[in-house]
This record gives C-alpha cells, sequence and structure tokens, in this order.
C-alpha cells in the first residue's frame, strides 16, 4: 500500500535540500528573473527529459531525477516570482527564501492531496513519460497566457499551472523512486 502523503514529503525534503544548498552558493540570484524566464528554464529541464527518454542517451550525465527536482524547485521560484513580484528585495536571506519555498510546498501538497481525493490517484497508473509531456503541455499553456499578458477568458491562471507541473514532477519523482526499489 502506497503513502503518497509520505513519498511526496520525501520527494519534497530532498528537493529542498538541494534548494537550500544551491541558495547558499549562488544567493537568490534567481530573483532578478522574469517568470517568462523561469517558465524557459522549467522547458529546458522537462525538454531534456523527453529527449533522454526518446533517446535513451544521456551526455550531459545529469539524471532524469535531477531534472525533474529542478522544475519543482524552478516551480517554486517561479510562484514566489508570480506571487510576491517586486514586494520582496532581490537579496532575501536564505532563511527568508527558504521560509517562501516551505509556504508554497505547503500549498502545493494541499492542492495534490484534494486533487488526488478526487482523481483516486490516477498518476500511479500514468508513466514517466506521460508526466513529462503533461508538464510540456503546461509549459506551452504558460507561455500563451503570457504571451496574453497574464489574462485568460476562461482557464486557470499562470499560479495553477506551476503548481500542477510541480506536483506532476513529484509524482514522476515518487515513480522513479519505486522504480529504483524495486
Amino acid at each position: 500500500m502506497h503513502n503518497t502523503t509520505e513519498q511526496y514529503t520525501r520527494v519534497i525534503e530532498k528537493s529542498r535540500e538541494i534548494f537550500a544548498k544551491k541558495t547558499k552558493d549562488y544567493g537568490t540570484a534567481w530573483r532578478i528573473l522574469r517568470t517568462s524566464s523561469l517558465t524557459d528554464q522549467i522547458f529546458i529541464k522537462a525538454q531534456r527529459i523527453r529527449t533522454i527518454q526518446e533517446t535513451g542517451t544521456n551526455k550531459v550525465g545529469e539524471s532524469i531525477e535531477d531534472e525533474f527536482i529542478a522544475i519543482v524547485n524552478y516551480c517554486v521560484m517561479a510562484l514566489i516570482q508570480v506571487d510576491k513580484g517586486n514586494e520582496l528585495s532581490i537579496d532575501l536571506t536564505a532563511m527568508e527564501a527558504l521560509e517562501l519555498y516551505d509556504h508554497y510546498i505547503d500549498a502545493a501538497m494541499q492542492l495534490m492531496e484534494k486533487k488526488n481525493h478526487d482523481y483516486g490517484e490516477a498518476w500511479r497508473d500514468m508513466r514517466i513519460s506521460s508526466l513529462t509531456d503533461m508538464i510540456l503541455m503546461k509549459i506551452l499553456r504558460v507561455k500563451q497566457i503570457e504571451d496574453n499578458s497574464g489574462k485568460t477568458i476562461i482557464s486557470e491562471g499562470i499560479d495553477a499551472n506551476y503548481y500542477d507541473m510541480l506536483n506532476y514532477a513529484v509524482f514522476a519523482l515518487i515513480h522513479i523512486g519505486e522504480q529504483k526499489n524495486d
């Protein structure tokens, strides 16, 4: 029997640890990025995952797992930028950055639990490649919304798409972890 909340928490702990270490190394230089640049960073990571999945070749050496973790972390950065934008200093302290990280991860986890209930954990029957494709589709949606100056007529906003991408990446990481344990 799977405990999604426990698995989700373990994935996030690893992602948060990497975020914290990179914040010590680089500070919060990512704060200078516009959300469109963060969208493009997520696109690069997802496209690399898809290329490796399709070709079976990884010449750079960073694992697909590392790329999904990067997607989780870039999504958090994007959510911070969308929500806080110019309200925050470019130079957040490491503690401030981690507090914001935790805030958006908590919101993502709550959303996951609600959707997981309603969808009956359908993601468990999805392939990792399908989760990659869903992330790429959400990126294209975000780019379209960005090209429309952030306006939508009937659809969810940019933040909802970042939350979905974050959760799809976590689901892929859970699948990868389960495959390693088999």
